[in-house]
Parts: structure tokens; C-alpha cells; sequence
């Protein structure tokens, strides 16, 4: 078993294992009641410790050198670091109400903080503070003492981050409101405890620029981002995470449903190969319109007007946002609604100048007109906001309440939604690049005190890097003729498909879709034809029985098979489905699974519209791709003569794990994994899926010993489809595209994932020792290229592995497709492990060149296919899960089990015929 183990770190590094394994130095002797936070968050499981050395990411072997040179500027702006020699030291912050109750609520503890330094500014020695907010403060160099201890009295502690541009509270409250406003926390006394807990030296940075990493200088890049938060959290901003939105409504793009896309700016800290830079990019966040609340529900609901709504939806939607009241602009979060109408809501309310306990029973409509002789034009029949605690409720008239600026949205969008802020947010190269100068303006780090005291200046011009475009590979299409793509494209006009399949044994079921049947059969049996695709005539189209229309999916699916069942001959190849919607239709996840987990029938589903030649070959392309033809191949792999791969057996796997949206926490996550089949070829696969527990994203079925004999895991189906589609052979050499996981996830990505498909293999055979190449690829990140002086994305086949890369690791940015709207977001690849060795051009060619071979479109696509099949596996078997009558999985999906965790429902698995198939193309 331990063949790989010792060898795993194939970098011949030695020295990054101690690091990995030992703990970080203890911190300085600090009195006995404090506990370093540092020590303890990264302490090492205790049991399995010294097992084995952990695999680290290897280091850069060197830069590549193909293709024709460019010169490029990138969104990073270089950072001169002029203080090595100080520390940061941290300290760990605890605040507490008079009382001794901890202080929960958001939002509080920066104005706590703020007024300390304001009223303590002797006692601690005039320093400034970099607070993140929640639990932890860092000054440079350290205060007095290891613990010290204040207490501070702040008037008003509703929350007025973004403030926005509305006059100061109260301002124009008259006397009887005043009075009303006695409410137990106008002015509350805090008590601060700030406890020693590190320090961390400057020069952490310096050594990590040289390549040297330490524990220490992730902490220190930490500090530099938490004082660009503080930054902006001064100038109103809101913040979610390292983005920065302000209030200004210029960057306010309306979406639909009440919602807006807010367009603000992400600012981090990055070590590079040229030294430390500032990482700037246009972000964007949605938020609720603000304004009056009526007018969001109307939006968000869709209805015409404040009588229509559904106020249980509505009582869902405004939990917990913020709004001002008028006339006196005070601010509130809405704990619920009232049950009655406000003309109906009563409450107790005291009786001036009667004794002192007198009160009287008065409805929330009657105090406002009578009492306060506010008119309420339309809330009387309407419920009330409450603001109150869930045991002494505090309601307002709805129309006196307007919603705060800059509070997120974040349930998952729309279609539509979704579709408009694509739109919205677009920039070409250059608006972007004048619009991230501006944003270096407008934030002036130079003011902020922390960041003078570090010695930090920030140069305002972006850094020159140097690409390198790769030629696009050649592309082998049907009676033998070959193609170069120009500019990342090609098309299939006057071009035959290389492996054609016959459509044959096929049908027509139409959902409702309004469209000329006939003619659109006809047309794609002529297309069909010029492409070299041989589809004969379908066997009948089956239309939907109109009775069935307004059916559940699952029953109009049933009914549809039920009849179609009953006509056909025998089980269809292949059925073509019509679908009513052009997005999202219900339908397609019943009718998927019904097809290919009941039937093993391989089905495309289409919404036509607009109908022409290029649709059609679309369609066809995918069709032929799904019944195993081959639509175009490389030249390098029709010819086998890539390097390393086309000499020994090679599989290639792409891996990736779909969550779901934000605020569903109990759907299972989707782990997809597809391998390379039919060896010499890269273009083929096949894709095996699995559920796992939600928001996970470690695969952890990859290897799954039942018994002794038996591993029900995923890589071994792929590993045996691999042997059998390629002749007896096993892989020599496994490569691994991984999406979706950030930096601080590659060592589980090299020590739990690599382990079990390690085990699958020994598994299989104990002496087999493949070979293992393992690549991330990550598109979520804000590094992005430009051509000086040019309005053009970077040319297709872009790689940059330069200035902006990583000091030591191995990584490099890629653009292998062609940006035709706003700016190229290019691939970064992070090479974590190469056993294979393979030079650096060899492996930047082969990752360019698995860029051309995805079988569903005619361009190069910006990511490898492999990767791009797992998300599209993922996704359409999730579209299963969807549908699922809740009856039928509420044993599974409700009840807690003993451990308390939720049990996982399992995907149905795909038929026989179809589980080799690629039937998410």
C-alpha cells in the first residue's frame, strides 16, 4: 500500500513537509487566562498524525516558451512593502453589554471599537486599529498590556451603516415623538476586553514574495485585506467579503422582481512572481430596491397592486431587513407582520396625563391618525410591519416604511433575472479598464493610517505582463479533411461530421410546443444529410393529449410514455422531445429520468423557436455526439501524436461538484466525474454521478469498500470502462482536471481525493502504480488581461505564467476561447502534482488543445471539456431530484437520524445502454 505514499510529493521538495506537519511556533509567554487562538485553530487531528508526509503543490518547473509573443497590462497594481521589520500583533476582542450578556448583533461591534479608540486614544498610545468587525483586532506593534479592559457608553446602536445620503437621525423629530422614543436601549454601556492572542512579523511577506511560505504570511496577507474592509467600511460601504459596494444609486442596475444589481469593486492582496499587488475588479451583488416597502413587495410579487399580495410569501421575504420609519427616519429590522389589519391590530397604550399605569386598547390605525396625526392614505386594511420582540411586538403602518440602501438579496435568481444583470454588467476592455483606474482613485488607500504605518504605497498603473498566443490545434472533420480554427472558430458549412452515427428507430413526442412539426422533421433529415448524418423518417410524432396539459410533470410524462408505449413496435433508439418553455421547463427532468434511468433511451429535448440551418446542425451535434458518434477530432489524436498521452494508456478525468442555490441548504450536493474512453482518444467520455451531503465539496465516494471484495466507489466503474473501451489496457498515467475548489482547499484535493482514487486502484490490483498528473482549474477569481491601446478581448490561446503568478506554485492563466461580449475572464490552472512529467509547453498545449475538442459547439470553449461534461453531468442529473414527489423521499429527507445528519437520497442509476453514453451532451 505505501508504493505512493512516500513518493506523493512529486516535487522532490523535502522541506514542505515538515512545514505541513509540525505546529506553528508557540506564541510569546502571555498571562494564564489567555488562550492563543492561533496555536489551537490549526492543530492537527490528533490520531492519524505521523502516518505519512502530506502531499504539498509542487513548485513552477520553469515558464513556457511556444507561440507568438504579446504584450498585455493586468488588472494588478504593484504594492512597494517599505516596513519589514515591525509585527502585527493580534488580539482577540470580546464585548459585553453592563450586564455581563455577550453582544450578538452585527453591525455593533465597529461603532464599539470606533468609540474605544475615540475615548481610550491615550491609553493606547494614539495606535491605530485593523478590526475585522467580529472577534479580532491587530495594531502594529503591541499595546500596554497583554489585556486590557474598557468600557464605553454609545447613544443610539441601531445599526446606520449606509447611512446613505439621508439626514442624521432624529433631526426632525417633534417633542411627542421624542417622548414615544424612550425606547431601554437609546444610550447602552459596553464592556470591551481586548486579549492578547500572536503577533505576526512583517517580514512574513518579504520571505513569502521570495517563495519561502510560511503559516505566518497567509495571517499577514489577512491583515493587509481586513484594513482595505475597515477602508470601506468607513466610507458606508457594504461589505461582503473582499467587495466593496457603495451607495451611489450610478451603480444601480434594476433586475426584475425587486431587485437590483449593485455594481461595486473587489480589492485583495496577492504575492506574486514581480512582488506584492493589489488585485482590483469591477464585483457585483444583489440588493433589495430600496424605498417604500409596498413597492418592493408589488415588484417582488409581480401584482398590480398592494391587495393582491401573498402576505405569508411577503413575511418571508422581509425577515430581517432593515427599514427607516417616517416622519422620524428612524431605523428597525422587521422581525414579522401583524396577523390583523392595521384598521383592526390593537395594542396597549398608556393614557397621557391619567396614572401612571392607566392604558387604553387602541388600533395601530387609530394612534397614527389620531394620536399622531399622520394620514395613512391605503394601510388601513392592510398588515402592519412589526419591529418588535415576538412578546411585546412594536408595529408600523405599512406605507410609513421604506427599505434601507445596500441590503443583499440572496436567493437565486431568476431565469429572466439572471438573463437582464448578464446584460447589465457587461463591460468591454476598455470601459473596464477605465472603470478600475477610477476605483484606485475613488478608494485613496494612501489616506488610510494602517496602511501608511506598513509602509504600503500602492503604484496607480497596471502591471505589464507578457502573454504568449498558442496556435489553435487542427481539427479533423469527415472524408478526411482537415481544418485550422481562425480565431477560436470553425463551422460545419460544407463539412462532413468524422464519425457519424444513423438515427434510426426514432420518434417525435411533442409537449404542446407550438411549431410546424413536419417541417422541422424534414429539415433536419436534409441537414442531417449535408452533414453526413444518416436520419431516416421517424416512426409517428406523438402529440400531447390536450386533457393532460395542466397536469403535474410527472403525469404528463407518464401519460406521454403510456401512449407512446402503446403504438411503437418495439423500444425507440433515440426520441427527439418538443418542450412548451424555452427555459426551466418542468418537464425535463421527469422526462430525462423516465428515458434514461427507466428505458436506457437516449433522448435530446429542443424549444424551438427560431428554426434555421445552424440550430438544426446544433441539434445534430448533439444527437450524434449522444448515440456515440464523433463530431470533429484532433489531428493530434487521429494520428496519435500527442506527446506522453499517445505512447502509454492515459485517462483522463474531469471532476466537479454542484451545489445548490445559496439559500437551499438541504439539497444535496452533485459530485460528477467523467473519464476518457476508447484510448489513444482525448474526445470521448463517459460520466459517472453520485449525491453527497449538502454544500460539501470533497468528493467522498470515489472509493467506497463495502467488503473485502467489493468497492462500490465511483472511479472503479470508470476505470473498468476505460480498460474494456481500450483494449484490455489500464491506464500508465491518470490525469485530473478538478473544478470548483479554492487555494485552501488543493491540500484536501492532493490528500483525501488522490488517496481514494489511489485506493480504487490498488484496489483493483495491488501492484499497479499509475502515474498521476493533477490540475485545478478555477474560473472564480478577478485577474484579468488587456490589450494596451486595443478595444479587443485578448486573441484566443492567450497563456500568461508571468508576473502575476504565483511566486512558487506551478500555475498559469489561460484564454483559450474567444471573448465576443464584455472582457475574458481567463482559466486559472493550478498544476498541484505531475508524476508524468511533462514539460511545461507540453502540458499548456494539451490543456489548450482539450479546449477544442467539446462536442457541442464549433468554437473553443474557456475551460477543458472534461470539466465542462462533469458540470454538465451534474447538473442535468440534479435536474432528477428536483421533481422528486416529496412523499416519496420525506423518509429518506426529513426524519434525523440517531448522528443527527440528514440521510442523502440517492440518484436512480442509468440504464445499462445509456450509462456509456454521453447523455449530457
Amino acid at each position: 500500500m505505501d508504493l505512493f505514499e512516500t513518493n506523493g510529493n512529486g516535487n522532490g521538495n523535502g522541506n514542505g513537509n515538515e512545514v505541513e506537519d509540525s505546529l506553528p511556533p508557540p506564541p510569546p509567554v502571555v498571562p494564564p487566562d489567555v488562550v492563543p487562538v492561533k496555536a489551537d485553530q490549526q492543530a492537527p487531528p490528533p490520531e492519524p498524525a505521523k502516518k505519512k508526509p502530506s502531499r504539498v503543490p509542487m513548485a513552477r518547473r520553469g515558464t513556457g516558451s511556444k507561440g507568438t509573443k504579446l504584450q498585455l497590462l493586468t488588472n494588478h497594481f504593484k504594492v512597494n512593502v517599505n516596513n519589514n521589520d515591525g509585527h502585527f500583533f493580534q488580539y482577540s476582542v470580546s464585548l459585553a453589554y453592563e450586564d455581563g450578556r455577550p453582544v450578538e448583533g452585527k453591525g455593533v461591534g465597529r461603532k464599539v471599537i470606533d468609540k474605544v479608540q475615540e475615548t481610550y486614544d491615550s491609553e493606547l498610545n494614539g495606535k491605530d486599529f485593523a478590526y475585522d468587525g467580529e472577534k479580532t483586532l491587530f495594531t502594529i506593534g503591541s499595546l500596554a498590556r497583554n489585556k486590557l479592559e474598557f468600557q464605553v457608553v454609545l447613544e443610539d446602536v441601531t445599526s446606520n451603516r449606509n447611512n446613505g445620503n439621508c439626514s442624521p437621525e432624529n433631526e426632525n423629530q417633534n417633542e411627542s415623538d421624542k417622548k414615544r422614543m424612550r425606547r431601554p436601549y437609546r444610550a447602552k454601556t459596553f464592556k470591551v476586553e481586548l486579549s492578547f492572542a500572536s503577533k505576526i512579523p512583517m517580514q512574513a511577506i518579504a520571505n513569502a514574495l521570495r517563495g519561502q511560505e510560511s503559516e505566518n504570511f497567509q495571517e499577514a496577507i489577512r491583515v493587509l485585506d481586513i484594513i482595505l474592509r475597515q477602508h470601506a467600511s468607513k466610507q458606508g460601504c457594504l461589505l461582503v467579503r473582499q467587495s466593496y459596494f457603495h451607495n451611489d444609486p450610478k451603480n444601480f442596475a434594476d433586475v426584475g422582481g425587486g431587485v437590483l444589481g449593485c455594481r461595486g469593486f473587489h480589492s485583495s492582496f496577492r504575492t506574486t512572481q514581480s512582488g506584492l499587488s493589489l488585485n482590483i475588479d469591477v464585483s457585483t451583488t444583489m440588493i433589495i430596491t430600496p424605498g417604500p416597502v409596498v413597492d418592493f413587495l408589488i415588484a417582488n410579487q409581480n401584482v398590480r397592486d398592494p391587495f393582491s399580495l401573498d402576505w405569508a410569501k411577503a413575511k418571508r421575504t422581509l425577515k430581517n431587513l432593515r427599514i427607516k420609519t417616517s416622519p422620524s427616519n428612524q431605523e428597525f429590522k422587521i422581525t414579522g407582520l401583524s396577523e390583523l389589519p392595521c384598521k383592526e391590530q390593537l395594542f396597549t397604550l398608556k393614557i397621557k396625563g391619567g396614572a401612571d399605569d392607566a392604558t387604553e386598547e387602541v388600533t395601530v390605525y387609530d394612534y397614527f391618525v389620531n394620536h399622531r396625526n399622520i394620514q395613512l392614505r391605503y394601510s388601513a386594511d392592510l398588515p402592519c410591519i412589526n419591529v418588535g420582540k415576538p412578546k411585546r411586538p412594536t408595529y408600523f403602518p405599512l406605507e410609513l416604511c421604506s427599505l434601507v440602501s445596500l441590503q443583499r438579496y440572496t436567493k437565486a435568481l431568476s431565469t429572466l433575472q439572471r438573463a437582464s444583470l448578464v446584460e447589465k454588467s457587461r463591460q468591454k476592455p476598455q470601459e473596464r479598464m477605465r472603470v478600475l483606474s477610477d476605483a484606485l482613485k475613488i478608494s485613496n488607500y494612501g489616506a488610510e493610517p494602517m496602511l501608511r504605518n506598513c509602509g504600503i504605497q500602492i503604484n496607480p498603473s497596471f502591471t505589464q505582463v507578457d502573454g504568449r498566443v498558442l496556435q489553435a490545434p487542427r481539427l479533423k472533420f469527415g472524408n478526411g479533411e482537415d481544418f485550422n480554427p481562425r480565431n477560436g472558430r470553425w463551422n460545419f458549412n460544407n463539412k462532413k461530421i468524422v464519425d457519424p452515427v444513423k438515427i434510426e428507430r426514432w420518434a417525435v413526442v411533442n409537449f404542446s410546443a407550438r411549431c410546424n412539426v413536419q417541417a422541422l422533421v424534414r429539415d433536419l433529415i436534409k441537414c442531417g444529410n449535408m452533414k453526413g448524418i444518416m436520419v431516416e423518417d421517424p416512426f409517428d410524432v406523438f402529440e400531447e393529449n390536450a386533457q393532460f396539459r395542466r397536469a403535474p410533470p410527472v403525469v404528463r410524462v407518464e401519460k406521454m410514455f403510456e401512449h407512446m408505449m402503446s403504438k411503437l413496435p418495439g423500444a425507440p433508439k433515440f426520441l427527439l422531445c418538443l418542450l412548451p418553455e424555452r427555459k426551466n421547463s418542468d418537464l425535463y427532468g421527469p422526462w430525462k429520468k423516465k428515458n434514461l434511468a427507466d428505458f436506457g433511451i437516449v433522448t435530446q429535448c429542443i424549444a424551438p423557436t427560431k428554426v434555421n440551418d445552424q440550430y438544426l446542425t446544433n441539434v445534430l451535434l448533439k444527437i450524434n455526439a449522444k448515440l456515440g458518434g464523433m463530431n470533429s477530432l484532433l489531428g493530434v489524436e487521429h494520428s496519435p501524436s500527442i506527446p506522453i498521452i499517445s505512447k502509454a494508456p492515459t485517462l483522463i478525468l474531469g471532476m466537479d461538484v454542484s451545489h445548490g442555490s445559496p439559500g437551499q441548504s438541504d439539497i444535496p450536493s452533485i459530485a460528477a466525474v467523467v473519464s476518457s474512453r476508447h484510448w489513444p482518444l482525448i474526445s470521448k467520455y463517459r460520466a459517472c454521478v453520485r449525491t453527497q451531503s449538502p454544500k460539501v465539496e470533497m468528493i467522498d465516494n470515489l472509493f467506497k469498500k463495502v467488503s473485502d471484495k467489493e468497492d462500490e466507489g465511483i472511479i472503479r466503474e470508470l476505470l473498468i470502462d476505460f480498460y474494456t473501451s481500450s483494449g484490455k489496457r489500464k491506464p500508465d498515467n491518470i490525469i485530473i482536471f478538478r473544478d470548483g475548489v479554492s487555494e485552501s482547499q488543493f491540500n484536501q484535493v492532493l490528500n483525501q481525493e488522490l488517496d481514494q482514487i489511489i485506493q480504487a486502484c490498488k484496489f483493483l490490483d495491488e501492484n499497479w502504480d499509475p502515474k498521476f498528473l493533477v490540475i485545478v482549474a478555477q474560473k472564480n477569481h478577478h485577474t484579468k488581461f488587456f490589450q494596451p491601446g486595443s478595444p479587443d478581448n485578448v486573441p484566443p490561446g492567450t497563456v500568461i505564467d508571468n508576473k502575476v503568478c504565483h511566486p512558487r506554485n506551478y500555475d498559469f492563466y489561460l484564454c483559450a476561447h474567444a471573448g465576443m461580449i464584455g472582457t475574458t475572464r481567463p482559466t486559472h490552472y493550478h498544476v498541484l502534482l505531475d508524476e508524468i512529467g511533462f514539460s511545461t509547453d507540453d502540458l499548456q498545449e494539451l490543456v489548450h488543445s482539450l479546449s477544442y475538442v467539446y462536442q457541442r459547439s464549433t468554437t473553443a470553449i474557456s475551460v477543458v471539456a472534461p470539466i465542462c461534461y462533469a458540470h454538465l453531468a451534474a447538473t442535468q442529473m440534479g435536474q432528477f431530484m428536483k421533481f422528486e414527489d416529496k412523499s416519496e423521499t420525506s423518509s429518506s429527507h426529513g426524519g434525523l437520524t440517531a448522528a443527527g445528519a440528514v440521510p442523502v437520497p440517492q440518484l436512480p442509476k442509468l440504464e445499462e445502454k445509456v450509462c456509456n453514453s454521453m447523455f449530457f451532451c
